[in-house]
This record gives C-alpha cells, structure tokens and sequence, in this order.
C-alpha cells in the first residue's frame, strides 16, 4: 500500500509543532483543575477558550465545519465527540475532555480522563478510575512502541496488546487515531489494535495523535440526536486518552506534554528529546 509522503515535516516544521502543542496541555490542565461536582461541560469549555487564547491560540476544535466549541467533552457512556452542555457534573462521573490548540497555523490535539470523586461509592469510582488508567497506560505503550517502530501500525498492536493484558475491556475501531500537523486531522491513520497492514514507515519527520478510546463493555456504539456525541450501545463506562506524538532524527517527543513523554516513557527506558 502506498502512501503520501507529504504527512512528514521538516525539522523546522517541526519545532514549530512545540508551541501548539504546549498551548493544548495548558488548556487541559485548566480544564482538570477546574472539575469537580457542579460545574458544568460549558464552564469547562470556557476555561478551556481562556487558557488557549491567554497563550496566543486559537481552538481548532472550532475550525471543524459545524463545531462551535473548545473542547469535546464526554461524561460516563459517551465516548467521543460529546458536546459540552449545561449538566452540572456529578460525584462519581467518569469526564474525556478533548481538546486542541492552533498556533501559527500548526495543530496541538489532545484528551484526558478524569473521574470525580465520590467518596459514597468507592468501588465504582475505583473501577471507573481503572478504566482510565487502563487507557493511558495503553497510550503509553503506544508511544513507547511509536519510538522503537518500523512501521507505524505496531502502535496498534501494543495497545491491544496491553489493553488485553489488562481485562475484559472493549477498544473501538470506528475511530481512531490520525496525523497532525497544518490541519488537526491528516493522514496517516493510526489504529489502535492490530491490522493486517504495516502502514507507513516511521521516520523522521512522522507526527501522530494517538488517542485509544476503551470502554467497559461493548465496542459498538451510537451516535446521539445532536449527531456529534458519540456513545457505548449498552451504556458501559469509557475513556479516552490522547496525546500528539512527533518522530525526529534524534528520537520522539510527546508534544502535548509538559516533559515531552520523560515521566511516561520512564518505564520503558526511552528518553524523549526535543525537536532540534
């Protein structure tokens, strides 16, 4: 399978990439600091607009043709692409905000999950907060992967491969991951399970937003009347996770976190160096 070579940035293209990328985490970081019982999805999406444009951005989530917000915010059984609204969040709810950034013309995505706390119900929360921590670890090792791969669809299997490891937990396959650069969404796709196909060669220049979304139950899911919220057919619990990731001469950088990856990519003995 051939694919475009345009997807690969040079290295100024990529240090240009570092900037968006540190203005998304700054709007998720304001975003997990403000939840909490009672505050709404829209509170969060206006922190969300303050803290990109305090910073010189602007949200690309509103450059999409008929998205109006900041953020995606999805609460229990919705998956992705949840539209923030005015239902105070609860003790208890399991919350996927994503979010993204657009400096100079160049692209930051990325997504958290958050569980609130309820101290009344322990082992619910305990099992939502290991829904989530299930998630990320699997982003996790999908960036460790990325650092190591030949090609890029072995992100895919070491994902599923963790995410197995760890339980009965469904990975969706209706969507998945992409490349990132001008635009938020470019090719290459990346998958997070296991495909027949090796995808494109990882080399410098490859920039990737990874973002496996794991649900507790079904990997079916429905779309709701507002044709943008995505969400598990049974009701079961989900989380989402992501991170944009670049691949450059002398190794890979996490762009949408603080560290470039150092604290997540501990244990797998990779030292993340930033674009040069």
């Amino acid at each position: 399978m051939a694919f475009r070579k345009s997807f690969y940035k040079s290295p100024a293209e990529l240090r240009l990439m570092v900037e968006p990328g540190l203005v998304t985490l700054a709007s998720l970081d304001a975003v997990r600091a403000a939840i909490r019982p009672g505050v709404t999805t829209l509170d969060l999406d206006g922190i969300a607009e303050a803290a990109i444009h305090a910073l010189g951005g602007v949200s690309n989530f509103k450059m999409v043709p008929g998205y109006r917000h900041t953020i995606c915010a999805s609460v229990n059984d919705d998956v992705v692409h949840g539209i923030p609204n005015s239902r105070p969040l609860e003790p208890g709810d399991i919350v996927s905000i994503d979010s993204g950034a657009d400096v100079g013309g160049w692209s930051g995505d990325s997504a958290i999950t958050v569980v609130v706390p309820d101290a009344s119900r322990p082992e619910m929360v305990a099992a939502r907060q290991n829904l989530s921590d299930v998630t990320e670890g699997s982003l996790w090792h999908g960036i460790a992967r990325l650092a190591v791969a030949r090609y890029l669809n072995e992100v895919g299997e070491a994902i599923e491969d963790f995410v197995e490891s760890q339980g009965t937990y469904g990975i969706l396959t209706d969507y998945i991951g992409h490349g990132i650069g001008r635009s938020m969404h470019e090719e290459p796709p990346v998958f997070n399970y296991r495909v027949r196909a090796r995808g494109p060669e990882v080399k410098p220049g490859l920039v990737v937003a990874i973002e496996p979304m794991i649900t507790a139950g079904t990997i079916e899911t429905i779309t709701r009347d507002d044709d943008w919220t995505v969400a598990t057919a049974d009701g079961s619990m989900a989380s989402h996770w992501e991170h944009s990731v670049a691949v450059h001469r002398d190794g890979i950088w996490v762009l949408t976190a603080a560290d470039g990856g150092a604290s997540g990519l501990a244990a797998f003995g990779i030292t993340p160096v930033r674009p040069a």
